[in-house]
Order: structure tokens, then C-alpha cells, then sequence
């Protein structure tokens, strides 16, 4: 069962004007967070491998994930940054295209605008990334969902996945505009759905597997078991909980699936979706 594929989580050597987000509400995680935080921690839970997605946006981050996955054998995969907005996009992406570690990118959508994703320089970049086979992860609020479903539909041929569920506010049992959204999005093929974050859109000191599960359900109804891949979303989950219990958390709802479904969710989609090799 040494297989599982953590399909996201992040490293960095902290900064607090770079990482700036990382408020005094998160005291836990304002430090450094490298590979050797992180081994021991997939070994005890049966994982063989990671995929290290940016946490700040610059070319330099992808940098930083792409020399830590030249060094450690088990982050199989990086979602880097590159500034899809830019003129010489091709450009870019056919430098970064040498590196085979290099699955795809990301944007950090839940910070800007709403209409962000409608943008025509935006746009211009997603469509770029299909030549080189390049993924791109979803990173919104669950009120960007409709923009969302609307890049998609505009691109059926790209590769989509859906981080931390789009951020429902859990910690509020908020659920019915969120679900709305993911019926609709859960349609297309092109769209996978990562299960992680979702600890830290719950209360933080006082969440329990029960305020989870009515999301779950909804993601499960949604999304075939070919379609969901499991994150830790570590370090940013341990202002809420530990890697274990991460862990523990899905083990506990997916138990009565088959093995086989197990697998998928566990490590058989994110080896798919990002074509990862052992």
C-alpha cells in the first residue's frame, strides 16, 4: 500500500513580506517547511511520493520546487507559477517544458478580482498550456465557482483540476450556492477535484469529521472516483490539524469503497492527471 501520491502540498523557507498571507493567526506555520519536514511524514502513512504546488507567485518559486525536485526523489511533481498574463507566455512555457517534474501551474485566483478569469491576457495563457501538456489547478473561492465553470466550458481540451474543493465556508455549514456550483462544474470532463483544505474552511480549534462530511458527500455524488485526488495541503493544514489526521479524516469516509476506488483516490488519479512516473 506504499503508493499513495500527496497531490498537494507546499514547501518554503518562510518570508513575512513574501508570505505575507501567513498572518499572526497562523502562528504555527510562520517557519521553514522543506522536504525533510515532510518525508517522515509521508513514510508513516504509506506514501511514496508529492506534488509541491507554488505558494508565491514568481517564476522564482518554480525555481525553488524544481531544484528541491531535483534533489528529493519522492516530489514526483511540481506545480510551479508563471505569469500566464504575459506577453512571451509561449515563450516561458517552452523554457520551463525541459524540466520533466514540471506538470503545471498555478494562480492564486482567490486573490484577485472576480472576474479575473474572464480576463483576455488571462485566457490567452490557459489556452497556451495545452501544447505542452501542461495541467492547471483551480485555486478560487466558492462564490468564483460560475467564472470557473465558464473557463472551463471555453476550453474542454485543457486539463483542469479543482483545489481544496473551491473553499466552501465550512466553519459556517455554508453549502447551498457552493453546491450549485459543483454539480455544474463536476460535469465537464476536463475537471478533477482535489479533497484538501478542507480543515482549514472549518473551525480551526474545534472541527470534527461530521462538519466535513456533508461537503464530502456532495464532492463524492459529484465527481466520479476518477476524478478526486487526495492533498494534504501541508503545511497550511496544521494550523487546523495534523498530517495524521488528515489522513485519518478520508481513510474513515472511504472505507466502504472498494480497494480498488480506494486506490484511485489515493494515488492512481494524481499519477493519471499529472502523469507522474514511479
Amino acid at each position: 500500500m506504499n503508493n499513495r501520491i500527496d497531490s498537494h502540498q507546499h514547501f518554503w523557507k518562510f518570508d513575512p513580506v513574501r508570505d505575507s498571507w501567513i498572518d499572526e493567526s497562523m502562528l504555527k506555520i510562520q517557519k521553514d517547511f522543506l522536504p525533510e519536514d515532510l518525508s517522515p511524514l509521508l513514510l508513516e502513512n504509506q506514501f511514496s511520493g508529492c506534488v509541491a504546488v507554488q505558494a508565491s507567485q514568481s517564476e522564482e518559486e518554480t525555481n525553488f520546487l524544481l531544484d528541491l525536485a531535483s534533489k528529493n526523489d519522492f516530489i514526483k511533481g511540481v506545480v510551479g507559477w508563471v505569469d500566464l498574463r504575459s506577453e512571451n507566455i509561449s515563450g516561458r512555457l517552452s523554457h520551463f517544458f525541459q524540466y520533466e517534474k514540471l506538470k503545471g501551474f498555478r494562480h492564486v485566483v482567490q486573490g484577485e478580482p472576480d472576474d479575473f478569469m474572464f480576463g483576455k491576457e488571462f485566457r490567452n495563457g490557459i489556452l497556451a498550456l495545452k501544447p505542452f501538456d501542461f495541467t492547471y489547478d483551480i485555486l478560487i473561492f466558492h462564490h468564483h465557482l460560475p467564472a470557473a465553470i465558464d473557463l472551463v466550458k471555453s476550453f474542454p481540451d485543457q486539463a483542469f483540476v479543482i483545489d481544496h474543493i473551491a473553499k466552501p465556508v465550512i466553519k459556517l455549514g455554508e453549502i447551498a450556492s457552493w453546491k450549485k456550483g459543483m454539480e455544474e462544474i463536476a460535469k465537464f470532463e476536463n475537471v478533477s477535484c482535489k479533497i484538501s483544505g478542507m480543515v482549514t474552511e472549518a473551525n480551526w480549534d474545534s472541527w470534527k469529521p461530521a462538519d466535513l462530511k456533508p461537503y464530502l458527500d456532495i464532492v463524492f455524488e459529484n465527481f466520479s472516483v476518477d476524478k478526486l485526488l487526495f492533498g494534504s495541503d501541508w503545511p497550511v493544514c496544521n494550523v487546523a490539524a495534523d498530517y495524521n489526521n488528515i489522513v485519518k479524516t478520508l481513510e474513515d469516509y472511504i472505507s466502504k469503497l472498494s480497494i480498488e476506488d480506494q486506490n484511485k483516490i489515493w494515488s492512481e488519479n494524481a499519477k493519471s492527471f499529472y502523469k507522474l512516473s514511479d
